[in-house]
């Protein structure tokens, strides 16, 4: 049922098909941060536990965030000691377990004259912040020396900026290696399989019914059966839990993204401005090897059912923010190489609230055998995770004792000795692959371990995923477990020549597949991840 990364998703539903693995302590639906999060905890406490996602790993929120690993600086401002103080011990634990896939990074939040937070507030507060995490990392910059760090800078409004240190992350890679570390412990996940309705008996929950989406054959439907059903599908979470509860508990909230060129705008750091328009705190930052403006706030009214993605409006707002902040250097939407909109799932309160003011810690609800747990922020996925196994803790068996609290196991090599002579890369290939970026390097051509264009990313990652970590589909590769479709123009288009045989060799395609994946992929890629102007359709 396992293989060397992933489980063999073919392998298992062929026993189930054959009424076996049909029993499991726990099944979490969900496969992004939170429901990885989940297995990685249960795995780890002996319990049997099964992982179904409908789509791939990691395709909703948790490959659209804005890629921060952070504290929550705006929840301490609002007074939010415990949220903060989570998120910081967390972000530090990140940054000590995955160094090369969580990095730390300076944030620079401009002044502006007039407005609050002004230079004391900020100091106050990021003495505070700086307090909790452990850390003494915040300074004042001059108008001049902000200047020299963001060149063409609009300073005339602005009082300086207040410096502190946060974390970047590849948030899809973060699913990945945490299911990896999951199914290495003894969890099970698969991907492109369908939650469909709850099994109740006695007015407990006690399975649920799925389906198999990518089968050659008819759909094939499974009964599973667990005392425990997890539900960790974030925005979508009020759709499985009203099947028991009628109470809609869910706040979409849509947040959008730019990509443009890093030689627009070189960034080393992160440039935290607020909006001429609403005053809305707006970033420009690097990310992956190129320049990312984000994000938008907005209640997010579509059908989930379809992807999202950015609106005329927000690539808009985006851009002013931008051309207001370096009014020398404008840019148009001809720039834009691509775009991305994620759904955050926020526990609501009362609907006419600011989308903005809404609190971003999460909650957790039992119904019956049902846990269903969302919001939060994905900093804090660990003690998200443990606050859903507790729930569901009256409904499981004993668990076996541990010792090692740790998310992610140290790699057996170091970055130097992976790659002595850019051991900067080997820490980043051991950040997002830990012990198997030795077998990355060993297993493929020297030719594919160059870099692609203005990324970090080489084809021998392209290879490995494709022959390792449940690849179905040309867009799981080239959005989720590389992102070179969202870092290069016309979604990596460039790249299809060099692709093909990779995939046909790992995993079987002929041209005839290869074609129809695409033709997919560019049709997902133009609608999502593209500029607006082409009618979403659904999945």
């Amino acid at each position: 049922m396992h293989n060397a990364l992933f489980t063999s998703r073919e392998q298992l539903l062929e026993q189930m098909s054959r009424g076996e693995s049909l029993h499991w302590d726990i099944v979490i639906v969900g496969g992004g941060i939170t429901g990885a999060g989940i297995l990685r905890e249960a795995a780890r406490r002996g319990y049997r536990a099964l992982l179904i996602e409908q789509t791939d790993f990691s395709s909703g929120t948790s490959s659209r965030s804005s890629k921060m690993i952070h504290g929550g600086l705006r929840y301490l401002a609002a007074g939010d000691l415990k949220l903060t103080r989570e998120s910081l011990s967390e972000r530090e634990r990140l940054l000590k377990e995955a160094p090369g896939l969580v990095d730390r990074i300076s944030f620079y939040f401009s002044i502006s004259k007039g407005l609050f937070p002004g230079r004391w507030a900020m100091a106050v507060i990021l003495t505070i912040y700086d307090f909790i995490a452990g850390i003494r990392d915040h300074r004042y910059f001059s108008n001049r020396r902000l200047g020299e760090k963001f060149t063409g800078l609009q300073q005339q409004h602005l009082n300086g900026a207040a410096a502190y240190s946060d974390a970047m992350v590849d948030d899809s890679r973060l699913v990945l290696r945490v299911l990896q570390e999951s199914i290495e412990a003894g969890g099970t996940a698969i991907n492109y399989t369908k939650a469909g309705k709850l099994i109740i008996d006695n007015n407990q929950v006690q399975g649920i019914v799925v389906c198999d989406l990518e089968s050659n054959q008819q759909r094939r439907t499974l009964q599973l059966h667990a005392p425990a059903v997890i539900n960790a599908t974030g925005a979508w979470a009020d759709r499985l839990r009203n099947q028991l509860n009628p109470e809609k508990r869910i706040r979409p909230l849509r947040g959008s993204h730019l990509i443009i060129p890093h030689q627009l705008l070189p960034l080393t750091d992160v440039l935290t401005s607020l909006h001429p328009d609403d005053k809305r705190g707006v970033y420009v930052y690097p990310w992956e090897g190129a320049t990312v403006i984000g994000t938008t706030d907005l209640d997010h009214a579509d059908d989930l059912d379809v992807e999202a993605c950015i609106s005329d409006t927000e690539v808009d707002y985006l851009l002013r923010a931008f051309n207001v902040q370096f009014p020398a250097t404008p840019i148009d939407r001809s720039h834009i190489i691509s775009t991305w909109a994620g759904v955050r799932p926020v526990i609501g309160s009362e609907k006419s609230k600011d989308p903005s003011r809404e609190r971003r810690d999460h909650a957790v609800w039992s119904d019956n055998g049902l846990i269903t747990v969302s919001g939060g922020k994905l900093t804090t996925f660990r003690l998200i995770a443990l606050d859903a196994l507790s729930a569901a803790r009256e409904h499981l068996p004993e668990p076996q004792p541990f010792t090692d609290e740790t998310v992610f196991t140290t790699a057996d090599i170091s970055a130097e000795q992976l790659v002595p002579d850019n051991p900067t890369w080997g820490q980043r290939l051991l950040g997002r692959y830990g012990s198997k970026a030795k077998a990355i390097l060993e297993t493929t051509p020297p030719e594919e371990h160059l870099r692609i264009a203005n990324t970090e990313f080489c084809l021998a990652e392209c290879r490995w995923a494709a022959r390792h970590e449940a690849v179905i589909h040309l867009d799981d590769l080239l959005l989720r477990r590389t992102r070179l479709g969202m870092l290069l123009r016309d979604g990596g288009s460039e790249l299809f020549t060099s692709l093909e045989p990779i995939c046909n060799s790992e995993l079987g395609w002929d041209s005839a597949r290869w074609q129809q994946e695409v033709s997919r992929y560019q049709d997902i890629w133009q609608r999502f991840y593209s500029l607006p102007g082409r009618q979403p359709q659904k999945r």
